[in-house]
């Protein structure tokens, strides 16, 4: 089997093109100044997309469902290399978005965690094509940062409660949006370590 190196292969250089529209913009990657937003964090969210392609394309095709013999260590959750691009999708959508809007429209609501084995388990991650999933992300972080677009420092003040992480406010929520990419890609980078270990003790 092939050692991971920095090469693209066809099917990787694929994912990179299909990708394209995934880059940020200009007008994404400049978000607008009437944000009270960290230019920094906004920055760094519209930069993500293009990173996790660009990560995924590291792994070879026999390598995207390869899963280690232990997970201890890992920096994210235990989740192989498509599972990780899905798991990223559907926080965004059906996690980071929803508690956005609801710390923005409630008083103080308290915003439950998803189960990440249960959604891996219950939307056949492993099944997904990866070109749909990074697709179907990039768009959904397009909406979210139209929806930081104009927050207001009034807006980042807001409170609210966040199961598991406790009680915060609406700058928190976006720190710990950022935090949670870059907790994804450093679990590839992992899964990519251990994937090249494995092949090397096979030889």
């Amino acid at each position: 089997m092939p050692t991971i190196d920095n090469s693209r292969s066809s099917s990787a250089s694929s994912l990179i093109a299909s990708s394209a529209s995934i880059a940020p913009t200009s007008s994404v990657a400049s978000p607008a100044p009437a944000s009270a937003v960290d230019v920094v964090t906004l920055a760094a969210l519209a930069a993500f997309p293009a990173q996790l392609a660009a990560h995924f394309a590291l792994f070879p095709a026999e390598a995207r469902h390869w899963a280690p013999p232990s997970w201890e260590g890992v920096p994210s959750e235990p989740l192989t290399a498509i599972e990780q691009l899905c798991h990223v999708r559907d926080i965004e959508i059906d996690g980071y978005q929803q508690r956005i809007r609801r710390t923005l429209g409630e008083d103080d609501p308290l915003l439950p965690s998803l189960d990440t084995d249960a959604l891996a388990r219950e939307r056949r991650y492993g099944e997904d094509d990866p070109a749909a999933a990074l697709a179907a992300f990039a768009a959904a972080r397009r909406e979210t940062l139209a929806m930081l677009a104009e927050i207001t420092p009034e807006q980042l003040r807001r409170r609210a409660r966040f199961e598991g992480y406790g009680p915060l406010t609406f700058k928190s929520l976006i720190h710990y949006l950022c935090s949670h990419d870059q907790q994804h890609l450093a679990g590839l980078q992992w899964v990519l370590g251990q994937y090249d270990a494995a092949q090397g003790a096979a030889r």
